[in-house]
């Protein structure tokens, strides 16, 4: 989608999904856009080795919510979500998810919940809410 298109678009409506498996952002993205949110997508690998600037991939998107997977070494993961909320992604609203939440709970402190992806049980059920009420939160951006 072009930056014309997305400028025409309220920036509630736009999520930005950071994951490490494209069959885990076709997953989300086909649910979240179902919801009639629009979906941008980058990998964290990506943002990890400098391949996708990510300050550029935010002023081109605006993204209201970012959907966040911590996956393995989930500890390492974490540390650098933690850098990047800490610079970066300062002020966004998240929504976090993760294969093994059991793994990454005993490193989550405060008010984050991680979600887990999984397309039974209505596990993506509860991602979608959690989007939708990130969505409708004030954001510091």
């Amino acid at each position: 989608m072009s930056t014309t298109a997305v400028d025409r678009l309220d920036a509630r409506h736009v999520v930005a999904i950071i994951n490490t498996s494209p069959d885990t952002v076709g997953l989300l993205a086909d649910l979240l856009e179902r919801a009639g949110f629009l979906v941008v997508n980058t990998y964290t690998h990506h943002i990890r080795d400098g391949s996708v600037d990510l300050e550029a991939f935010l002023r081109t998107h605006r993204p209201r919510v970012i959907l966040y997977d911590i996956a393995p070494p989930y500890e390492r993961n974490w540390q650098f979500l933690q850098h990047l909320r800490q610079t970066t992604l300062s002020g966004y609203q998240f929504v976090l998810t993760t294969t093994n939440p059991s793994r990454v709970e005993p490193f989550v402190k405060g008010d984050d919940r991680v979600y887990e992806v999984v397309d039974k049980d209505g596990s993506l059920d509860e991602i979608l809410r959690a989007t939708r009420e990130a969505a409708r939160s004030r954001s510091l951006r």
